[in-house]
């Protein structure tokens, strides 16, 4: 794993003033960062006078990397109160960053949440819990999270997944790898791009995984689209045991190469983390977890980007498990 810089853009102070300020105005409007039609309506009209200088550091990935750094917003460690002991505790903890982050993924796309995950919630509490130190979820911290796709076995999950850091003393680095940086036979790609294993829900899904509404969809681990390879990878939740040895030798060699090019990225209070979720894979390295308020604590957001083409079509056939995508802003 390399740890090579990731691709940073920085925020100039009076362009994270600007976005800081708005953040703050509708705390004080609403007086919760818990998502509501008139807030959500609120944000995307705020989000829509934004000025070009953040526009612009809000583009697409426009690497090989599959991600950036957004850098530049302030967090002040004594205001932010205590890391949360899990997301179901944290409440408005942290608020004025949810909605920051909010107006971000407006700007970007368009925020989506999950009826199952985190009550339904559009920025999500990232912290180590007790007794989840051993799972492949966000709140696990002792184990390695292994590299996945956001949501890999939706059809609708996000095109972009953002992670901003409230507090990391640390250094606990989060782990990325790009597809675009792999070296892969041709032979190994024919075989990936067959819809030959499904991708099962994780952890943090506990309704979907007793749901009985249909056979598991068999997906491709890679996808050759007109722009590129994208890929759609979750090896802890894939039954790998299920396919031929041609196969599954092959699934090895991709980890394999995502594992060479894997990147570490250690955030600081402030930054936000931009991942390409059809490019890029994350993880996060393990740590021992102190549980005395002074924890990693990160939060998340996931955004659709509005007529992006980079998955097959077939995926518009799968059942999602039964589970539903909230749109910020349903077109």
């Amino acid at each position: 794993m390399s740890t090579a810089a990731a691709p940073v853009r920085q925020l100039n102070p009076h362009t994270a003033g600007e976005l800081r300020d708005a953040a703050e105005k509708l705390l004080a409007t609403f007086g919760t960062s818990a998502t509501s039609p008139a807030l959500l309506a609120r944000v995307q009209e705020v989000a829509g006078g934004f000025g070009d200088a953040l526009r612009h550091q809000c583009r697409p990935v426009d690497t090989a990397d599959g991600l950036f750094v957004l850098r530049g917003l302030a967090v002040h460690d004594g205001a932010i109160g205590a890391t949360p002991a899990s997301w179901a505790t944290a409440h408005d903890s942290g608020a004025v960053y949810d909605i920051a982050l909010l107006l971000l993924a407006t700007v970007m796309g368009n925020p989506i949440a999950w009826q199952g995950q985190q009550d339904g919630r559009f920025v999500h509490n990232i912290v180590p819990s007790r007794g989840h130190e051993t799972e492949q979820t966000g709140a696990s911290s002792t184990v390695l999270l292994s590299p996945h796709t956001e949501d890999a076995f939706h059809p609708g999950r996000a095109h972009l997944l953002m992670l901003g850091c409230l507090r990391n003393p640390d250094g606990i680095a989060t782990t990325a790898a790009s597809i675009r940086r792999t070296r892969l036979a041709d032979t190994d790609i024919a075989l990936l791009t067959r819809p030959v294993l499904p991708i099962l829900p994780d952890d943090a899904y506990r309704a979907a995984q007793g749901y009985n509404g249909g056979a598991p969809p068999a997906v491709p681990a890679l996808h050759a689209g007109e722009d590129g390879m994208t890929l759609r990878y979750d090896p802890a939740y894939t039954p790998l045991h299920e396919a031929d040895a041609a196969y599954r030798s092959a699934y090895d060699r991709l980890s394999e190469e995502l594992a060479r090019v894997s990147v570490a990225v250690s955030l600081g209070p402030g930054e936000v983390l931009v991942v390409d979720n059809d490019l890029v894979v994350h993880g996060r390295v393990p740590f021992r977890a102190r549980y005395d308020g002074t924890d990693r604590w990160l939060k998340r957001a996931s955004v659709r980007v509005p007529g992006r083409r980079t998955r097959p079509s077939a995926e518009a056939g799968e059942h999602g498990y039964g589970q539903t995508a909230l749109e910020a802003h349903p077109s």
